[in-house]
């Protein structure tokens, strides 16, 4: 930071930069003639990628010098990584989650820090520069890319990146996601109605209804204390719903995704697998969505 003027304390006011590469003795110095100036740069090209040095700054005017500042390291520009992650799996974890995880590249194949690791994800019907990009930070070598598509082919690489920039990226490997549990379609366009029997020890009095239409990333929530709860949805639109119990200890397992598919001469009736600690969830076409939470013991 500049010395503001009237701690100048006389004309002919200036800096001198001191540094040296880190754990050596002697300091080489420039000067820096002017008071507004708050940056240096030292160029040497035969300098490695990332190299720490001390510096301190010093100042002057025509009476003399004065003192220093503290010393401080910094670092020379580190280059990108030139090699790539290896080893990547991917897999379906349910019709809107991927997970996909890499092995880092070895140590003496690459220059300068790696920050972290960037995740690129795009389905089979979109173009590569236009991917989702998922980025970790440190040593963490595995990630979820999620709110993605039921049923869809998707493409995943991963490159590492640092201050510098990006680096090459990895094989590309391919994943289909599951398929999001669908309604059979009959003859009432009127309603959805949903039930849900939660498989614990006991009944949750607690429901969470997440629900979105099926091109929208972000779902609505719910929360209810009652047995039942009710709301009403386009039904020119596909719309994907989960439930999930919870309480003051925390969230319950969702249950797995249920479609709902636009209504139009319709009468539906579906339902999604149960797991553990998660909710049934049963379909019938109307368009208010109800739902009853019950033991299933």
């Amino acid at each position: 930071q500049t010395v503001p003027e009237e701690l100048q304390n006389g004309g002919g006011f200036g800096y001198v930069v001191a540094f040296r590469p880190f754990g050596t003795i002697s300091w080489m110095q420039t000067v820096v003639a002017s008071p507004d100036a708050s940056r240096y740069v030292f160029r040497n090209e035969t300098l490695p990628p990332f190299s720490p040095y001390e510096v301190k700054v010093g100042v002057y005017n025509n009476k003399g010098e004065g003192s220093f500042s503290p010393v401080t390291v910094v670092y020379s520009a580190e280059e990108e990584p030139t090699r790539a992650p290896t080893t990547v799996l991917a897999r379906s974890l349910s019709a809107s989650d991927i997970e996909i995880s890499w092995a880092p590249p070895r140590e003496n194949q690459h220059k300068g820090r790696i920050q972290g690791y960037e995740v690129r994800c795009w389905s089979h019907d979109e173009k590569e520069e236009n991917a989702k990009k998922i980025r970790t930070v440190g040593n963490q070598t595995s990630a979820k890319v999620t709110n993605l598509r039921g049923n869809m082919l998707y493409h995943l690489a991963v490159r590492a990146y640092n201050t510098a920039g990006t680096g090459p990226s990895s094989a590309t490997v391919n994943v289909t996601t599951k398929k999001p549990r669908a309604l059979k379609m009959g003859k009432d366009p009127t309603a959805v109605s949903v039930s849900a029997a939660c498989a614990s020890s006991s009944v949750s009095r607690s429901l969470q209804v997440l629900y979105r239409w099926n091109r929208q990333s972000s779902a609505s929530v719910i929360e209810t204390n009652r047995t039942s709860v009710e709301l009403s949805l386009p039904f020119d639109e596909d719309y994907i719903i989960e439930i999930k119990p919870f309480s003051d200890g925390g969230d319950g397992s969702s249950s797995e995704q249920i479609r709902i598919p636009k209504i139009s001469n319709a009468y539906a009736r579906g339902a999604g697998a149960s797991t553990s600690n998660a909710c049934t969830l049963s379909a019938i076409s109307t368009i208010m969505i109800s739902l009853t939470a019950r033991s299933s013991l």
